[in-house]
């Protein structure tokens, strides 16, 4: 297994290509559209491909390890029901926090999928990788950071990392600090200042406050912050002018959903154009919309293709950089 990655690794990086833009391209869990998301694979494979960072999702173990991992549940990617059955809370869900580093990398993992009636599991994707084969394995927010940071420096590289604290206040709750666990790990490995190829962004409007007022001053750092968001009344008030302004103080920018930008069913992609990003850059913050898929346009009435949705996006609504599953295809764009 470890020659055919080495190999997969060589080829890989036979393709890297590199390109002067000013927009940016975020590999969302990776080479996410090819591979299992948020796998060491999946990674460096998404690193070959030129982009320009690269994201991790991250939670906390038991034993306070970062987790590089989409969810704080662990029962949709990989085969935790078979090999630690009795772990199952109330809700029916498998929760990593309450799994050691050394279980949690026992487990196998695969590509998304969800249960259907039947209780059979189906890929959340039916065209990507196939469920359960080959070998893919869970692994740490400093492993990655290494494999990132070593590619750098064996390729003249200079890919960054993009990190989500995801559900902190959960992790709070169960008295883990996992934004302070991130940052303090941003810190270790190199990351301080605004010049840092290093983002932290998360969902919830409070803790992107606590960090920037508490955490960043603690640990004497200075690094980019987003505020992410989707489509619910709890944004309203940060997507107002006054709310961006606001905002704006504290964070270098937003990562909205792509129906915060244009409405799903709209029939017009300028007409359905929403004034977030309009307003966010007259403010002076970047719009880092997700996530851009090659099967998104067959949900949204107003791009005909791939092509054509980062076409809306990059030249006519005018966003500074995407999440996207397909790093390839978005480099390729670019390049044009």
């Amino acid at each position: 297994m470890l020659k055919y990655f080495n190999i997969f690794i060589i080829y890989t990086l036979s393709t890297l290509t590199t390109f002067a833009t000013d927009k940016i391209i975020i590999a969302h869990r990776g080479a996410s559209g090819y591979l299992p998301e948020h796998t060491i694979a999946a990674k460096a494979m998404a690193y070959a491909m030129g982009v320009d960072y690269i994201e991790q999702d991250v939670v906390m173990s038991k034993d306070n390890h970062l987790i590089v991992l989409h969810d704080h549940y662990i029962d949709r990617v990989s085969d935790v029901q078979t090999k630690f059955p009795d772990r199952i809370r109330e809700d029916g869900r498998y929760y990593v926090i309450d799994f050691t580093l050394s279980e949690i990398k026992s487990l196998n993992v695969t590509e998304r999928y969800y249960f259907d009636e039947k209780g059979t599991k189906n890929a959340v994707f039916k065209d990507r990788f196939p469920l359960f084969q080959s070998y893919f394995k869970i692994h740490t927010l400093e492993e990655e950071i290494e494999l990132i940071q070593g590619l750098n420096k064996s390729t003249g590289g200079d890919v960054g990392i993009y990190t989500e604290a995801k559900n902190p206040s959960f992790h709070l709750s169960e008295g883990k600090d996992l934004s302070k666990a991130i940052l303090e790990t941003f810190k270790r490995y190199g990351y301080e200042d605004q010049r840092s190829k290093a983002f932290y962004q998360t969902f919830e409007i409070d803790e992107l406050k606590r960090v920037y007022n508490k955490i960043l001053p603690i640990l004497n750092i200075d690094v980019k912050l987003i505020q992410l968001m989707g489509k619910s009344d709890y944004y309203k008030k940060v997507t107002t002018i006054e709310g961006l302004k606001d905002l704006s103080l504290y964070a270098y920018g937003i990562g909205p959903s792509l129906n915060m930008i244009i409405p799903n069913n709209s029939k017009d992609s300028i007409l359905g154009l929403s004034s977030l990003v309009e307003d966010a850059h007259s403010v002076g913050m970047k719009v880092h919309p997700y996530t851009f898929r090659q099967e998104s346009p067959l949900a949204l009435t107003y791009a005909t293709n791939y092509e054509n949705l980062l076409d809306i996006y990059f030249n006519h609504v005018g966003v500074d950089g995407v999440f996207t599953d397909f790093p390839d295809l978005t480099v390729k764009f670019l390049m044009r």
